[in-house]
């Protein structure tokens, strides 16, 4: 039989995998997450006619004569390009902008890895993939805490729950107290607070200047009327370090910054279900010529809340709003990188798993390690270019035309060969 006929078939087959190929690109145009795939050929062993010889002082080299036997597909490589990005407005839905993988339990406990990231709640109210895959990444602690060098585990909201309030225990103030206000002026500041039960309470901070470069501080709870000839009974101060505190405030004459207290301070709470002292910090206090203001730059403690909703940063924190005001981290995302990507092996269900030519996965947390960055409310789409698909679908159908038109002019050769005969 004739070598290219047994050529012309190799290549109709090489050129059918070709066109499986383009066909299952096109296929997934629409597929969250896929990565286009695209074949590349290469020939096969060649029968050597005649041998090269080597140049001797008589005559010149010559070189080999070679028929090649046909071809066959030496690989199919994937893009690992990031296809566009869809917004959902989801706020399970999340993207990889970058490289890195998403970490998932499979059904057996199998660690897989995706690139897809349409995740929804289960009864449970763990992150999963449509098939039931669970998204992996690291828990929070009661106090929001995350150790990322932990093991990983399932990710979950846990929707519902609530967190115990938390009483205040410190109290920052700053602003500007005004230098040229009169003997005797005064500026109230109310503040609310939180006992141990969760329930509010509004303290009030009053400074009446008292002498120059001096105001006198007053804390009461429950007066927020203005009226400093009826205020509620002052609360006792002290220093820091537990001694009294006459509550005189003095500032530095040139540059305004205050002198004395030189630390914080404390006062301790009326409230029967408020015990503990609270610590006040006038750091950011000063005294310029200028409109009096004092406003609270930061204070602890909420009443008990419910979790409301949640949103992801860039890093994979995934950040709770409870109903209280309250922001608490909740657990991080995982994510994974390799290598090879290209060595990874399809898992179905637009996962893959660890291949023999891949290397290890190495876990860790996003915008670290060539890991990607994490937006939520975003789907990364399909890098499928439908211009090129359907350009490579004419050239897989043109290449097997043209060996069948090899097989068909082989069969002819035959034929003639045949008809000698009669």
């Amino acid at each position: 039989m004739l070598r290219s006929m047994f050529s012309a078939i190799s290549g109709l087959k090489a050129h059918q995998a070709k066109m499986d190929v383009t066909g299952n690109n096109i296929a997934n145009v629409n597929t969250v997450g896929y990565k286009s795939s695209s074949t590349v050929f290469q020939d096969t062993l060649s029968q050597v006619v005649r041998a090269g010889g080597a140049p001797a002082a008589e005559r010149g080299g010559t070189n080999p004569a070679q028929i090649g036997l046909g071809v066959k597909l030496a690989a199919i490589t994937t893009n690992w390009t990031n296809g566009a990005a869809q917004s959902t407005g989801r706020s399970t839905d999340f993207m990889i902008e970058g490289d890195g993988f998403f970490v998932t339990r499979g059904p057996g406990g199998e660690q897989l890895y995706t690139r897809a990231g349409s995740f929804d709640f289960d009864a449970n109210g763990r992150l999963t993939t449509p098939d039931g895959s669970i998204l992996q990444g690291w828990r929070a602690d009661a106090t929001g805490a995350i150790n990322a060098n932990g093991p990983i585990e399932d990710l979950f909201v846990p929707y519902g729950a609530t967190v115990p309030p938390e009483p205040t225990g410190s109290s920052a103030l700053g602003g500007n107290l005004n230098s040229a206000a009169a003997i005797g002026a005064f500026v109230q500041t109310p503040v609310r607070m939180f006992d141990q039960l969760g329930v509010a309470q509004q303290v009030t901070y009053t400074f009446t200047k008292v002498a120059e470069n001096e105001w006198e501080l007053v804390v009461n709870n429950g007066d927020d009327d203005n009226d400093p000839a009826t205020p509620a009974p002052a609360l006792a101060l002290s220093n820091a370090d537990g001694t009294p505190f006459d509550g005189i405030v003095r500032f530095d004459p040139v540059d305004g910054a205050m002198t004395a207290p030189a630390g914080q301070i404390r006062f301790a709470p009326g409230a029967v279900a408020w015990p503990d002292p609270v610590t006040i910090d006038l750091g950011e206090l000063t005294q310029f010529g200028g409109k009096s203001e004092v406003v609270p730059t930061d204070v602890d403690g909420y009443a008990q809340g419910s979790l409301q909703g949640f949103e992801l940063s860039n890093d994979g924190t995934i950040t709770g709003t409870y109903s209280n005001g309250l922001r608490q981290d909740l657990g991080q995302l995982s994510m994974a990188s390799f290598n090879n990507p290209s060595g990874l092996e399809k898992a179905g269900n637009s996962s893959f798993r660890v291949g023999q030519n891949s290397g290890e996965a190495m876990v860790g947390v996003a915008g670290v390690g060539g890991r990607g960055i994490l937006s939520s409310g975003a789907l990364e789409m399909s890098n499928v270019d439908l211009s090129e698909e359907f350009t490579s679908l004419i050239v897989a159908q043109r290449g097997f035309q043209a060996n069948s038109r090899v097989i068909t002019a082989s069969d002819e050769l035959l034929q003639d060969l045949v008809n000698l005969k009669r």
